[in-house]
């Protein structure tokens, strides 16, 4: 694996290993730099987990991604190669970068509330619902004024969590990562999924890799609609939900939307067994391999 990482780091420019070891929060903070290695880090995984992505593909019926996350699924899903998904995300973390660099942005997630009354806070406040969790979790997202806006002016019985980010990702604030990230998609030969994929649009299962990389490069100036995607995951009657490193965020979504589903965070190599006992248990039946960050 650390030949693998080594190889990775050139692909990105990055110090996959040290950003990842010894590097501090601050420094993992720029989404330059967090982007690749969140996915580098779940690619590792699903390779550690089945032994490569083609068993990957195999084994899971359905793969998904949240935001960043997608660009780990396209790749356990044979969309695209490692190399081009950590190429393309690269490029995504210093376009999105770039873009936060312009206008003083932000993110704030608004965790429970009426739906509509949360929907219409947020445009009230002139800002946009990038992440549309489910669960009772809407994250909103743009200028800092516009979130003090809210802040000022809650929806009832909701809480507000500033979120550490950079910016106001899948907003319009990042149209000027979506060309430069469009120009690099152009040069890419994507190959149809090998098995059903996810995408943060709409929840639907997209079959082609070529559509499925133009919704990535779209993805990053539009909302995710994670709930689209966990209402998917209940149509197809999933049984057993794992989500690939860093872990926890979707599965704590998951225990609310997904009710009787089997859920496995992977947050360290001793969970690899646990893993695979679950994929043996659920063979036959449809489970899922789950992979992002909000």
């Amino acid at each position: 694996m650390a030949e693998r990482f080594a190889e990775w780091s050139d692909v990105v420019g990055l110090d996959l290993v040290r950003y990842g070891t010894t590097a501090d929060a601050e420094e993992i903070r720029d989404t330059a730099v967090a982007q690749p290695l969140l996915v580098s880090a779940g690619i590792a995984a699903a390779i550690a987990l089945f032994g490569d992505l083609e068993s990957a593909a195999a084994s899971a019926d359905v793969v998904a991604g949240h935001s960043v996350g997608e660009f780990t699924a396209a790749a356990v899903a044979g969309a695209l190669t490692p190399r081009d998904a950590l190429l393309l995300v690269a490029e995504r973390g210093r376009g999105m970068a770039e873009a936060s660099a312009v206008t003083p942005t932000g993110m704030t997630a608004v965790l429970g509330g009426d739906r509509d009354e949360v929907l219409a806070a947020i445009k009230a406040a002139g800002l946009t619902p990038a992440n549309d969790n489910g669960s009772g979790q809407i994250v909103a997202a743009g200028t800092l004024e516009q979130l003090e806006a809210l802040a000022a002016a809650p929806p009832a019985r909701a809480r507000l969590r500033p979120l550490a980010v950079a910016g106001a990702f899948h907003t319009h604030h990042m149209a000027p990562a979506v060309k430069r990230v469009e120009a690099l998609a152009a040069t890419l030969t994507p190959a149809d999924p090998r098995t059903r994929l996810l995408s943060n649009r709409d929840g639907a299962v997209v079959t082609s890799g070529s559509e499925y990389l133009s919704r990535l490069v779209s993805q990053i100036s539009s909302p995710v609609r994670w709930d689209a995607c966990t209402a998917t995951l209940a149509d197809l009657g999933v049984t057993a939900l794992m989500e690939l490193p860093p872990a926890g965020t979707l599965t704590n979504l998951a225990k609310r939307a997904l009710r009787g589903v089997e859920l496995l965070a992977i947050k360290s190599p001793e969970d690899l067994d646990r893993a695979r006992t679950l994929v043996a248990d659920h063979a036959g039946a449809t489970s899922t391999d789950l992979e992002g960050q909000a």
